[in-house]
């Protein structure tokens, strides 16, 4: 059994997730180490931070530096010395955040021009599973294509069937058994497509689930919507992963769904614009206000950032266009996270869940 409910509070639940590097505790939350690296941020200080997974994007890896590289080093947790939980995506999201390179999908994969140096690559179900197999991940994703909130409903459709297509040849191809493989349902904010898409996933028998193609510019409202719907049908034996969502109010909406993992880019991005997260709103230190600011970053935040720094000499090193300025807030705000995570885990614990959502209702 890979995955285990341990509590429940009521849709909200504490789990064991077991991979080939040991036992991880869900809900959790994974920093973004897209090109082996979270911005900012070394593999030690995600330990540091009680982080215990990450998520790096298998296609630019087999681009740079490369399989040939990652196997000598025997693995991508020896490469980036990691020895927590590793997700592998597959691709498919480049295609949109890159969409400048004129990337094309057809039911027999997808065409990708290198933002390195334009060479033409081609990602189907099979290629895509020998990258996340020789990369070594814990947890391998599938090839899906991600439709945005703004493509028609035939485009959304077209999207979702081709992601079920090569979700059955991505379980036909993938031959790593120590490695867990997770499926990811679409179908955009369309009722009857993102049913469609759970119940075709519910069928089969992957290891966990993803929750696709939102927090891609809909309407929050909307994004909840799709997210309570799949929970409803998603096996609750298997864990649910909604793919980039990190702001604190909807991890914690979420995870009343019954949502088990996040990964997002949001805590470190923000940082690097000066934005703070803390327990009643965030607040941008760049702003002349903190100039003489001899407080810490949030009072009573126990991470080394606010134990060591004031507000005031932070505020210097934006003003300045320091690096150290974007280190130190991207660690306080993955503590911020981290730390978000380990309260909710224990409120359930507890069955004080409710207790903890009124806590961070400003937030």
């Amino acid at each position: 059994m890979t995955f285990k409910i341990t509590k429940k509070s009521g849709k909200a639940r504490t789990g064991i997730l077991k991979t080939k590097t040991g036992n991880y505790e869900t809900p959790f939350f994974m920093p973004v180490a897209t090109k082996g690296a979270p911005k900012y941020i070394e593999a030690s200080e995600i330990k540091e931070l009680k982080g215990y997974a990450m998520i790096s994007n298998a296609f630019l890896l087999y681009l740079k530096p490369g399989l040939e590289v990652i196997k000598k080093n025997k693995g991508i947790q020896k490469f980036m010395n990691w020895d927590g939980c590793s997700f592998t995506d597959s691709g498919g999201f480049q295609v949109l955040s890159l969409n400048k390179f004129k990337d094309k999908f057809s039911d027999d994969g997808l065409i990708f021009k290198s933002p390195y140096d334009g060479s033409l690559h081609k990602l189907n179900p099979k290629t895509v599973m020998k990258i996340e197999e020789e990369i070594g991940s814990d947890v391998a994703m599938c090839i899906d294509q991600m439709p945005l909130y703004e493509h028609s409903k035939d485009e959304v459709k077209i999207a979702t069937q081709r992601t079920a297509k090569w979700a059955k040849e991505c379980l036909k191809f993938h031959t790593d058994k120590k490695q867990l493989l997770f499926g990811i349902c679409q179908g955009g904010t369309f009722h009857d497509l993102r049913r469609e898409s759970a119940e075709f996933f519910s069928k089969l028998n992957f290891d966990g689930y993803g929750i696709g193609g939102l927090a891609v510019g809909e309407p929050k409202e909307k994004m909840m919507e799709m997210v309570k719907l799949t929970t409803k049908i998603l096996p609750e034996n298997k864990p649910r992963y909604l793919m980039g969502v990190g702001s604190p109010k909807e991890i914690i909406e979420c995870v009343e769904l019954g949502v088990d993992i996040f990964d997002s880019v949001w805590p470190t991005r923000i940082a690097r614009h000066g934005k703070v997260m803390t327990k009643n709103k965030s607040y941008n230190i760049t702003k002349t206000e903190f100039r003489f600011d001899l407080t810490p970053l949030e009072k009573n935040c126990k991470c080394k950032v606010c134990k060591n720094y004031t507000k005031s000499y932070i505020h210097h090193l934006y003003r300045v266009k320091e690096p150290l300025a974007m280190k130190l807030l991207s660690y306080h705000n993955l503590y911020f996270i981290q730390n978000l995570m380990k309260e909710i885990r224990t409120a359930i614990k507890n069955g004080k869940f409710q207790e903890l959502k009124k806590k961070y209702k400003n937030i």
